[in-house]
């Protein structure tokens, strides 16, 4: 579901350095990020979807983690006029692009509220910490991680393969980091396939509590292939699956929940009311 484009995406050409590249608009044109066109990954649904996660309450730092080229992040802030973004990516190229796009002309609401930092997000202690991702310095957080593990083949793009595959060690890294940057009461949002729920529930354990496991079909009757799980830093409270969210109809067109997200005129329907 990435590269799909919605009817509220548009693609330009556009040239950033010696990356072929386009210029996408989301949310109805509201905001627009250059992607590349041949190499790497290209955002689409799974980050609109995930940035529709996050309550319209929400305020404070968000912080993306793993941001591409940026389109969660800046959708998320699109939605949420009181978040400001720390975009966190350790691809140089990816990072440049995000910079790129805040200095487009549509960009400007986004640009006053953005940071963008190259980082790996695997990293611990000392290197957050010089990156300038203290302890309890977020107010939320929300990831889209690699999904393949060593057990599928690598692509032979590099770029692509640091989107696709995930590190040795799995997403208990990621936990890691998001756990220790995020404020007691804050939340995290993520998207991930859903074989690896068990993954996500024990690197959850003692971290994030209250979890909403929401499934995402392709289509009514269909297994859900991706979860949104949000929770809440250090919250004791208990895991509950949620209505699942049907992005497709049976002829392929969005349903009208779906196409709403899409355009930026809705949001999932997660129980959590946390600001």
């Amino acid at each position: 579901m990435n590269t799909a484009k919605s009817n509220s995406l548009r693609s330009l050409d556009y040239s950033v350095g010696t990356m072929e590249t386009t210029c996408d608009k989301f949310h109805s044109g509201a905001f627009e990020v250059i992607q590349p066109s041949k190499r790497g990954n290209r955002s689409g649904m799974d980050a609109l979807l995930l940035a529709a996660a996050v309550s319209k309450e929400a305020k404070g730092v968000l912080a993306d983690l793993g941001a591409g080229a940026g389109v969660a992040g800046f959708a998320t802030l699109n939605l949420n006029e009181n978040l400001e973004l720390l975009a966190v990516e350790k691809n140089n190229e990816m990072a440049d692009l995000a910079r790129q796009s805040l200095l487009l002309p549509g960009n400007v609401s986004l640009r006053e509220r953005s940071k963008i930092i190259e980082h790996d997000v695997t990293a611990s202690g000392v290197d957050r910490l010089k990156a300038g991702l203290g302890p309890d310095s977020v107010d939320h957080v929300i990831m889209n991680p690699p999904y393949n593990t060593d057990r599928e083949r690598p692509p032979r793009d590099t770029l692509k393969a640091e989107a696709f595959m995930m590190a040795k060690g799995g997403i208990d890294s990621w936990f890691r980091t998001a756990a220790a940057i995020t404020k007691p009461g804050g939340t995290m949002t993520i998207i991930y396939r859903t074989e690896n729920l068990g993954e996500l529930l024990a690197c959850s354990q003692g971290r994030f509590g209250g979890l909403e496991i929401m499934p995402i079909h392709s289509r009514a009757g269909e297994t859900a292939k991706r979860i949104i799980a949000k929770g809440t830093r250090a919250s004791r409270a208990p895991v509950s699956i949620l209505p699942g969210f049907v992005v497709h109809e049976n002829d392929g067109q969005f349903t009208p929940q779906a196409d709403a997200i899409f355009k930026g005129e809705s949001r999932l329907a997660f129980a959590s009311k946390q600001s």
